[in-house]
């Protein structure tokens, strides 16, 4: 039996209950309603054990980006796998982000980021250059299908990557996100990744391939 994991050091549970209580805080009373004692009184920790963990509302916040970021983008970490269908590969990505997008949680805290983004052009400006440095799983695996000859090969898999996640969150996060509109049903999540997913194919699948041929290729290695 392998040993238990080390208890949590006091200093790492009491930052974890910061941020979650300024999580809570950010996502009900948004960036300039929540204050760093509303926060410390959430977390029952003084105000000093606050700032000694973050020294402003800035950085506690963008702790808490930083956080939101993370959980989307470890999400993304497929295998590219040649014996299988892209059509399968691509909609089992996009379900996991799915199940993301359709997390009220999530959604939540994006409104919030949102609108303090848009509030700080700055901000913005630097929370795209951290993102544009990460290389997230569709983008390699989109590469390991250009090198196997089944995506177009000159297309830029970055910005393929931004297209495919764009066919989505037009439909799963914008609208939730702009304007309140509830998380989609089952039946329509399906949809939106089925089109989502052809639709990126039909442009850069180096050979049209009809979804139904497609999803019936045979799973065996492509020869080279």
């Amino acid at each position: 039996m392998p040993p238990a994991p080390p208890p949590a050091r006091l200093t790492d549970r009491k930052r974890d209950a910061i941020v979650q209580a300024a999580v809570a805080e950010f996502r009900e009373h948004g960036f300039n309603g929540t204050s760093m004692d509303r926060v410390a009184a959430a977390a029952d920790v003084s105000k000093r054990t606050v700032y000694n963990h973050f020294p402003s509302k800035e950085e506690l916040f963008e702790a808490i980006l930083e956080q939101l970021w993370d959980r989307s983008q470890s999400l993304e970490d497929p295998a590219y796998d040649a014996a299988r269908p892209l059509r399968v590969q691509l909609l089992q990505v996009l379900e996991q982000k799915m199940q993301l997008l359709n997390d009220a949680s999530f959604i939540d805290l994006s409104r919030v980021a949102m609108a303090e983004i848009m509030r700080s052009p700055e901000r913005a400006q630097a929370m795209a250059e951290r993102l544009a440095e990460k290389d997230d799983g569709l983008p390699r695996w989109m590469r390991a299908a250009q090198k196997d000859g089944r995506l177009r090969p000159n297309a830029d898999a970055q910005r393929a990557a931004h297209q495919l996640h764009g066919l989505v969150k037009a439909f799963a996060f914008w609208p939730q996100v702009a304007m309140g509109r509830p998380a989609l049903a089952v039946a329509q999540q399906q949809k939106v990744l089925a089109d989502a997913v052809d639709m990126f194919l039909a442009y850069y699948a180096v050979e049209a391939v009809p979804p139904a041929a497609e999803a019936a290729r045979p799973a065996t290695k492509r020869k080279r």
